[in-house]
C-alpha cells in the first residue's frame, strides 16, 4: 500500500467536515476535480469507501467516521510540532488564527487588529467569525488557536481569561425616549427583539429577564444587532444589545438608548479562552493582554464626557 500523503489527508478532513466538494475545494484553495481525485486516490490507497457521494452533497461512510477521528488527532499533532517551534521564540509571529463571536468582532476587531500589528510585527492573523458553540468545537479540533467569547465556557481542557465586563442597554424607539426604563419584569411584557437561536447574547438577554418562568409577551428574531436595531426603528419592538455596540447600531436608526437603572443590570464578561495543552499558551496571555487593552480603549473612547464646570457667577 502507497504511504498516504499529509496533503490528501487535510484534503479529506475539509471534505469530511464541509461536507461537499465545491466548498471543501474552496476552503482548500485547490479546483474541486483536483480535490476529487485527491480523494479518490486516497480511497484507492485505503481500499475501502470514505464518502457516500449524492448529488447535492457527501457524507461519511461508517469508516469514514472512524477515520476521520484518527485523521483529526494526526493533523492536530502536527500543527503543533509547528506551534511547538514557534513557541520556543521570544515573541509570537507566524499565523494565529483567532475566532470572534458576533456580537464582539464589528466592533472590537478594527482595534485588535491595529494594536496586534503594532506590537507583534510579523504576527499573520487569521479571523473566524462565528458562535460560540462552533468556535468551541473548531478550538477543541485544533482548527483555531484562541477565541474571543462570552465566559465562562466551562471547558475543563480550555484556559479562560477574563478581558472585560459589558452592561446591556435598552434600545426603544425614539418617541418612547422620555418613558421610564422597564425593568426585567416589566420588559417581559413588551415585544422584545432578540438575535436567533444559538446566539450565546440571546440567552444572556432572556437571562435578564427571567425568561424561563414567564416568557417575554411577544419574541421577534434577528439575524444580526444591525436588523435588531433597525427593527426597532421602525416600531416593531425594543431590543437590549452591549454597550459596545451603541456607536455603531443606532447612528443611523430612529432610536433612543437608556441604560437600565435599577439592580440587577443585564451585563456579560468577555474572555479569551485557548486549548490548556496549546504549545502556544504561554504566548497567548500576552495576546490577551493586547486584547485587553484595546477594548479599554475602546470604551474610554466612546464614554460619555462629563459637562464642563458651570462659569462663575
Amino acid at each position: 500500500m502507497r504511504n498516504l500523503t499529509l496533503k490528501q489527508l487535510r484534503y479529506f478532513e475539509a471534505l469530511a467536515r464541509h461536507g461537499h466538494f465545491g466548498r471543501a475545494a474552496e476552503a482548500s484553495a485547490i479546483s474541486q476535480p483536483a480535490l476529487s481525485m485527491q480523494i479518490r486516490e486516497l480511497e484507492e490507497t485505503l481500499g475501502t469507501p470514505l464518502f457516500e457521494r449524492g448529488p447535492r452533497q457527501v457524507r461519511l461512510t461508517a469508516f469514514g467516521e472512524d477515520f476521520a477521528q484518527r485523521v483529526r488527532q494526526i493533523l492536530t499533532s502536527v500543527d503543533e510540532l509547528g506551534d511547538l517551534a514557534r513557541a520556543s521564540r521570544d515573541r509570537l509571529v507566524g499565523r494565529l488564527r483567532i475566532g470572534i463571536i458576533p456580537t464582539v468582532a464589528p466592533y472590537l476587531l478594527p482595534t485588535i487588529l491595529g494594536q496586534l500589528a503594532h506590537s507583534h510585527a510579523g504576527l499573520d492573523l487569521h479571523v473566524r467569525e462565528t458562535m460560540t458553540q462552533k468556535l468551541i468545537a473548531e478550538l477543541s479540533a485544533g482548527r483555531l488557536d484562541a477565541a474571543i467569547v462570552a465566559l465562562p465556557v466551562s471547558e475543563a481542557s480550555f484556559a479562560e481569561v477574563a478581558l472585560f465586563e459589558e452592561s446591556f442597554v435598552l434600545v426603544r424607539p425614539a418617541a418612547d425616549a422620555d418613558k421610564p426604563v422597564p425593568g426585567a419584569a416589566a420588559l417581559r411584557t413588551l415585544r422584545l427583539l432578540l438575535l436567533e437561536e444559538g446566539h450565546c447574547f440571546r440567552d444572556q438577554a432572556l437571562s435578564f429577564c427571567n425568561a424561563a418562568s414567564a416568557r417575554p409577551r411577544e419574541l421577534l428574531d434577528g439575524s444580526s444587532l444591525t436588523t435588531l436595531v433597525q427593527m426597532v426603528g421602525a416600531g416593531m419592538g425594543v431590543t437590549l444589545i452591549p454597550e459596545m455596540a451603541v456607536p455603531i447600531e443606532t447612528r443611523s436608526a430612529d432610536v433612543a438608548v437608556a441604560q437600565f437603572e435599577a439592580p440587577p443590570r443585564p451585563s456579560r464578561t468577555i474572555g479569551m479562552i485557548w486549548r490548556k495543552a496549546s504549545p502556544l499558551a504561554a504566548q497567548l496571555l500576552p495576546i490577551s493582554e493586547v486584547v485587553r487593552q484595546s477594548a479599554g480603549a475602546l470604551r474610554a473612547q466612546h464614554r460619555p464626557q462629563a459637562p464642563p464646570p458651570a462659569d462663575p457667577v
